[in-house]
């Protein structure tokens, strides 16, 4: 016979709830495309897909916009909700004053917001993949 202490037995039940409640999927973003804005500026083309199982309804990211020589240009703010389970959702955001060729990275630096939809806000740090199809990186 086995004999387990209510201690074992206590932290069995909180590593199996703590599984249980985890995202069963990534959410991952991608910058897609660079296009230059007919009013001056760059408009970058951003993928959203939402494979966690659940749907967003607030995503925000603070970014940080460096130049092509490496040097912080700016700081943008964007607002990607909602995001739907299950779905790969288009946004589209300017990016004011600096040609595309001159962005060298686009680092995520915060996220304000990021709250699934009937629930508490969670860290969106932990199941976000980050991914870019243009010369400039995305990352954490």
């Amino acid at each position: 016979m086995i004999n387990t202490s209510p201690w074992l037995t206590a932290i069995a039940c909180i590593l199996v709830a703590a599984g249980a409640s985890a995202q069963s999927g990534n959410l991952s973003v991608e910058l897609n495309k660079f296009e230059t804005s007919e009013t001056g500026g760059c408009q970058a083309y951003f993928l959203f897909r939402n494979d966690t199982g659940k749907s967003f309804e607030g995503f925000e990211m603070s970014l940080a916009i460096l130049d092509s020589g490496g040097v912080i240009d700016r700081l943008l703010s964007i607002d990607a909700a909602p995001l739907p389970v299950e779905r790969t959702t288009l946004k589209l955001f300017a990016i004011p004053d600096i040609d595309c060729a001159d962005i060298s990275e686009i680092v995520l630096h915060d996220m304000p917001a990021c709250k699934p939809q009937n629930e508490d806000a969670v860290d969106c740090f932990e199941f976000l993949e980050l991914g870019s199809k243009t010369d400039a990186q995305l990352v954490k």
